[in-house]
């Protein structure tokens, strides 16, 4: 898939599911508008879970205003563009995704909006990240992430690094968000570089 290297015309999906970290999903999306992406070309879906996990870590102000900056779609609405493989959107991430919503995907499962965008962006080629966000981790998970990923999706699990040696919370999460626009191939200012040791 041809990916523009301004980012002018890319579309990109945050979808927020019940795992704990909301405070990557609200980073991510305050980095996206920092790129070349218009904020009308970010969609974004919160699972029921996942809304009330986002406003009790972050609080009502943080949901009012991705609500305000963002065109938030209902999770049990299949009638949106990008529930079909002839949408123009070429990016999915699930920030954080929890273990259910990363069985549903691995099993084919759309039962909502969220799983059915996974399974278009699978079967279209185009890009798939989940943030996981679960410890410790049993056989169930382990082996759906391997279906996913045989798949052609990626598994980012939020894990933060320190190479950088991050002196803050928002510092120590760039490492993943930024991690994540890497891997979405979506450049955005101050990009986070591995450390890159002298010989």
């Amino acid at each position: 898939m041809k990916i523009l290297p301004d980012n002018k015309g890319r579309k990109a999906i945050v979808a927020i599911t019940g795992a704990s970290g909301s405070c990557y999903a609200y980073q991510l999306l305050k980095k996206l508008l920092h790129t070349d992406i218009s904020p009308e070309n970010i969609a974004v879906i919160f699972s029921a879970n996942g809304l009330k996990v986002f406003e009790y870590e972050l609080g009502l102000p943080a949901l009012k205003e991705v609500n305000k900056t963002f065109k938030v779609f209902d999770n049990n609405d299949f009638m949106i563009p990008f529930a079909s493989g002839s949408s123009s959107f070429d990016t999915l991430i699930i920030a954080p995704c929890s273990m259910g919503t990363l069985a549903r995907i691995a099993s084919g499962i759309a039962s909502d909006l969220i799983a059915r965008t996974a399974d278009v962006m699978l079967k279209e080629r185009k890009r798939l990240i989940l943030m996981t966000r679960e410890a410790p981790l049993n056989s169930i998970h382990l082996e759906n992430m391997l279906r996913v990923t045989n798949a052609g999706g990626i598994i980012c699990p939020a894990s933060p690094s320190f190479y950088s040696k991050p002196v803050d919370i928002e510092a120590l999460l760039s490492t993943v968000t930024e991690r994540i626009l890497s891997l979405s191939a979506i450049d955005c200012p101050g990009k986070y570089e591995w450390m890159k040791l002298e010989k």
